[in-house]
């Protein structure tokens, strides 16, 4: 197809009204002058033919200087006014007489610009004018002037002093800038030739409707012809953050499963994060460089007496469990420490000691909060995915077996288990995927111990863990730094693709 016929109405309007101006004209020339009635149609038209090598659009910004209420002038600035005052009170005035002078907090903003424009004083809370001050009141201050110029009209950029700008842009209500684009459209060599090959101007179909069917329209009017090689922009559906639908696809993958997801807060005291859990008082988690402690409140009270007995006898003693224990004092103001949670097994363990009977299956994928140098792979907050099964037959076999089903289910197949030591499993693993080159830690896994469970009641075994979200999104789509994932950059995600 030739350039001229894959020309539209609108581009071919453009090419010979640029012709009748001498080859360039403005976009309000062009509607001043009837040749059309919105910018945006010459805009369009214009765009097009630049892109089809038939025209130019070329722009010119200039940058002006606008006041943002004109009563200013009339009113006066406030240190105006403050000056006026203390020079009819005899040149000095006390601080509190003035705010009663002043609209609400105004003073406070008079007495600021006093000070700094080197008109005032202040000694023993009274308001003195300087000789800088008293001359003030024979004349306008620069900005004053500056005000006054803007009120009958803008300025454009470079005709005022900068400093004085920016002392009234930092201003609220003063002054604004306003940018004003001029855009010139200019013939190419290839729209003279286009002109020169004849262009008739005829209404066109662009799009075939039944109306234009039914009435026989179609008889008497141009169909436009359809260009495969005309540029058209890209389309970007709308859709959700590769995160999110990571995480939707993990919540379906564990509620086929049969699990109920579950969730709690994120402040909680120690006492559930880490005490419940058999995590002893002297562990390192617990120190203040690796867990946030918070200051209001800094402390939650745990009401359940009795379960705070059967907690501390366990840490101090082992319970009935069979254990001895971590033994020495357990401190309940310790445990009562208000604290982020630091996984999100708080949720999990809340979770078990409301449903103590088996069987019970339950997830759930939220925040958790550590005290980590942010680097490629570390966080300081992240997402955990963490999950319990009650079973009267649970075992090491069968959590090694919902691990691998869940992640072969996700598309990973190089999986490795290696032994592990967490506080409140035993057995333990943790879990590694191959990525990168190297082996990649995912989480933790395990079966509760008894010093865990025993306070609820539960009498079967309790299978659980813990794994990453950001790490396993990082593993799907080939990233080496996590942090990428939380950079809003509109251009990547509106690559990402669907999957």
């Amino acid at each position: 197809m030739n350039t001229i016929e894959s020309l539209s109405y609108n581009e071919k309007k453009l090419l010979l009204a640029l012709e009748e101006a001498g080859g360039s004209s403005s976009p309000e020339k062009m509607i001043s002058s009837g040749k059309f009635d919105l910018e945006v149609e010459v805009m369009g038209a214009a765009s097009w033919l630049s892109s089809k090598g038939l025209a130019t659009i070329t722009e010119e910004q200039s940058r002006f200087y606008v006041i943002v209420d004109s009563a200013i002038v009339e009113r006066g600035l406030p240190e105006r006014r403050a000056l006026t005052a203390i020079h009819g009170a005899g040149g000095r005035m006390p601080m509190v007489d003035l705010a009663g002078m002043l609209p609400a907090g105004e003073d406070k903003i008079a007495i600021g610009w006093l000070k700094r424009k080197g008109l005032a004083v202040i000694k023993d809370g009274v308001l003195s004018l300087t000789d800088q001050g008293t001359a003030a009141l024979k004349c306008d201050m620069p900005d004053e002037e500056l005000l006054k110029r803007l009120a009958e009209g803008r300025i454009p950029d470079g005709d005022a002093d900068p400093k004085i700008v920016k002392d009234l842009k930092g201003r609220q209500g003063m002054i604004a800038e306003a940018v004003e684009t001029n855009r010139t459209i200019s013939l190419t060599d290839g729209g003279r030739e286009a002109l020169a090959s004849g262009i008739e101007l005829k209404e066109e179909i662009t799009q075939v409707t039944d109306v234009i069917i039914q009435s026989g329209a179609w008889r008497n009017t141009e169909f436009r012809k359809y260009d495969i090689g005309t540029f058209a922009p890209a389309v970007h559906p709308a859709k959700k953050h590769p995160l999110s639908r990571l995480g939707d696809e993990i919540r379906r993958m564990f509620t086929d499963m049969g699990f109920t997801e579950i969730d709690d807060e994120y402040v909680q005291p120690a006492f559930w994060d880490m005490d419940v859990l058999f995590v002893p008082q002297d562990h390192p988690a617990r120190e203040l460089q690796d867990t946030f402690y918070l200051q209001n409140p800094s402390r939650i009270s745990v009401d359940n007496e009795d379960l705070v007995n059967r907690v501390r006898d366990i840490h101090e003693h082992g319970g009935d469990t069979g254990s001895t224990g971590w033994g020495g004092e357990w401190s309940r103001d310790m445990a009562e420490q208000a604290m982020l949670r630091t996984h999100t097994t708080v949720n999990t363990i809340s979770y078990v000691a409301a449903h103590p009977d088996a069987p019970a299956k339950a997830f759930s994928l939220s925040r958790i909060f550590r005290k980590e140098s942010i680097d490629s792979t570390h966080l300081p907050e992240f997402t955990q995915i963490e999950g319990i099964i009650i079973d009267e037959n649970g075992n090491f076999d069968m959590l090694v077996s919902v691990i691998k089903e869940f992640y072969s289910r996700l598309g990973f197949d190089r999986i490795r288990i290696r032994p592990a030591y967490f506080p409140y499993t035993e057995p333990s693993l943790e879990l590694e995927v191959f990525f990168n080159g190297k082996w990649m830690e995912l989480g933790g896994a395990g079966i509760f111990r008894p010093e865990v469970v025993a306070p609820f009641g539960v009498k079967h075994p309790v299978l659980a863990w813990g794994f990453g979200f950001e790490r396993l999104a990082m593993l799907k789509w080939g990233i080496t730094d996590i942090r990428d994932l939380y950079i809003s950059d509109i251009d990547d995600l509106k690559s990402n693709r669907i999957f």
